[in-house]
């Protein structure tokens, strides 16, 4: 160590230098670089510290066993250390999340595994004729990456994944995909605070490959797992079968009778889509459904149908990016009023049953014995995700287009028979039936204690605040159980959630943090919250919904309250609700040296009295810039 003579020695050196230099950027430098040698000189191995840094012991990702006596982590606090994070998806959600990362100062390591073959999840998967999002373009797009080339106010599923696949390419954020991997199972290691994940590459189930994260997320969403309906004799069927989400397009449908099943999003377009070519379509419909204009739709075109942009408005987007916001804001703050029609007994929902009802019994005045079977006598607008389907009503009304309400008894091998008895001949059958919402994962998913996801969720879904769950630590879930899905685009909850992951993984980096869990206490506090607000809402009443694992009664799997409240209590962490488990037994390891990370790495020093031109980095000072509040 060095003795008292020489530190001062050092120490007067530089305060010459101080006075006798004109460039105040080089007394910042000076000043540093003392700090630096009088690390050296008090650590006593300059070897070994350097810039505060503990080369020969730098600290581990995993936990390791308490020290006997406690030691000071030689490094600057903030710091912080590399966080190696696994998500389970590359569509939206994961896309926006890896661009966030992107900008993001932090150290992490980010790979995302695709089990398709291109990004862009539901809708790189969705290719069904007329399949389109019932949000507005403009409000169906990430709040960075605005887009002046939508063609239309709705958008097609091939525009909306070319914006996805746009935008992953221009923002360089596919040097994180692998695609055709397929996560195939995670179990998460206590004694190593990691989880470790196994990945099936292409094809082949042999093909297997480990890798292990600080962190999991699941980026895969619910909407992802397709299934054919469970109706006897389906595998029967002589003749073509296709699913609304494994669309074949090789399918020739000119000319042939083609019956549908089902009359959710899926059916409403792609019925209008395929009638111009068909002979003859047999609608299989057994839920009724409230069939409504699609969002923003007092934006929209003639009783809020589509409307193609003309080259005028394009470039006015392009060139006009103050007016463009207003317009995206003017449409944004329709969909966030929307949640009051959601409450019962409020006049919002009086008035939007009774439009809805109007609306419908005007688009089937043909044939009105249709109203009279699918318009809901005992739900309200919103108990399922209202269902826009421009042309869908129309079509139904069509003289070569039949509505059979009857149950199905079985599939044939020539087509459909009904409880009553009647065989329904077809020669192409298309199951718009959905997907498994169960939400419990496809492959193994294993926490604390040998904890299965699957069993856990098997009745009924648990989760804090829709994003972790107990007894998985490190988890996230983008878009999970509880969320706001019933009136708006899920993009801007995508974000939010994304920021609050951020700062999630911030705590970890930078106090070593090794393991994160809701508690159970704030589950079930969530859980007693949840349940006895969602009877306030029409979620409640007897319909048949994906938002209750598609069953008439179940659970609800929707957030109590509007997107907006959503976005307000989901904009930081509350740590109280989590158990936390450090990589020493004392929580403030992470503080480290006494120095911040901030006296090193090039930021500005005296940042809390403002930025200059709002650059947080260390400025070029000069004695010349103030030389007239100087004495000499």
């Amino acid at each position: 160590m060095a003795t008292p003579e020489v530190s001062g020695l050092i120490e007067q050196k530089v305060i010459e230098s101080l006075s006798n230099d004109s460039n105040i950027n080089d007394i910042n430098s000076k000043h540093v670089n003392r700090i630096k040698v009088k690390e050296i000189l008090v650590n006593g191995d300059g070897n070994k510290y350097v810039n505060g840094l503990n080369h020969a012991a730098s600290p581990c990702n995993g936990p390791t066993k308490s020290d006997e006596h406690y030691t000071i982590l030689e490094q600057p606090n903030r710091k912080g250390r590399k966080i190696k994070v696994i998500t389970i998806g590359a569509g939206a959600s994961a896309l926006n999340f890896a661009h966030d990362i992107d900008t993001s100062p932090l150290d992490v390591d980010l790979t995302m595994y695709e089990k398709n073959p291109e990004i862009g999840g539901t809708w790189y998967e969705n290719r069904y004729p007329g399949c389109a999002c019932d949000i507005p373009s403009v409000n169906y797009q990430l709040s960075w990456a605005p887009s002046s080339h939508w063609s239309s106010y709705y958008s097609t599923a091939p525009e909306i994944l070319q914006y996805f696949k746009t935008l992953a390419d221009e923002y360089k954020l596919r040097k994180y995909v692998k695609l055709n991997h397929k996560v195939v199972g995670a179990w998460w290691k206590e004694d190593l605070q990691e989880w470790h994940v196994k990945i099936q590459r292409g094809d082949n189930p042999e093909d297997i490959i480990d890798d292990k994260c600080n962190i999991l997320v699941n980026a895969s969403g619910v909407l992802n797992k397709w299934k054919w309906p469970e109706i006897k004799g389906r595998e029967s069927f002589k003749g073509p079968m296709l699913h609304s989400a494994n669309w074949d397009s090789a399918v020739d449908l000119k000319g042939k009778t083609v019956a549908i099943i089902g009359s959710g999003s899926s059916a409403v377009q792609i019925v209008p889509n395929i009638l111009p070519e068909v002979k003859s379509l047999k609608c299989f419909i057994r839920s009724q459904s409230w069939v409504t204009a699609g969002f923003g739709s007092n934006f929209a075109g003639k009783d809020g149908g589509n409307f193609k942009y003309t080259e005028g408005q394009k470039k006015l987007l392009a060139e006009d990016p103050k007016t463009y916001l207003r317009y995206r804001k003017n449409i944004e703050s329709e969909l966030n009023s929307r949640f009051r029609f959601i409450l019962n007994g409020s006049p919002e929902q009086t008035a939007a049953r009774a439009f809805a009802e109007q609306e419908m019994r005007r688009k089937l005045e043909k044939k009105p014995w249709i109203a009279d079977a699918i318009v809901p006598k005992d739900f309200a607008v919103g108990c399922r995700r209202p269902t826009p389907g421009n042309g869908y009503l129309e079509a139904l009304c069509e003289a070569n287009v039949d509505v059979i309400q009857g149950t199905i008894a079985e599939i044939t091998p020539t087509g459909i028979r009904t409880s009553d008895g009647v065989e329904h001949e077809a020669d192409v059958i298309v199951c718009a039936t959905g997907f498994d919402v169960s939400w419990r994962p496809y492959y193994p998913t294993i926490g604390r204690e040998g904890r299965s996801l699957a069993e856990e969720w098997k009745d009924v879904p648990s989760t804090y605040l829709s994003i972790t769950v107990p007894h998985f630590p490190n988890y996230l879930i983008f878009n999970g159980p509880f969320g706001p899905y019933g009136h708006g685009s899920f993009l801007p909850i995508t974000e939010v959630l994304s920021k609050h992951f951020l700062q999630i993984i911030e705590k970890m980096s930078m106090e070593f943090l090794t393991s994160f869990a809701p508690t159970e206490a704030a589950v079930a506090d969530f859980a007693e919250h949840r349940r006895t607000f969602i009877p306030r809402t029409a979620w409640s009443s007897p319909c048949r919904s994906w938002f209750k694992q598609g069953t008439v009664d179940g659970e609800v799997m929707m957030w109590p309250g509007s997107r907006t409240h959503f976005f307000e209590n989901m904009k930081t962490p509350r740590w109280e609700d989590y158990d936390l488990k450090y990589e020493k037994k004392n929580r403030f390891w992470y503080l480290g040296n006494g120095f911040s990370e901030r006296e090193f790495d090039g930021r500005d020093l005296s940042w809390y009295l403002g930025l200059l031109d709002g650059k947080d980095e260390q400025p070029q000072y000069s004695r010349e810039d103030i030389k007239d509040l100087l004495q000499f």
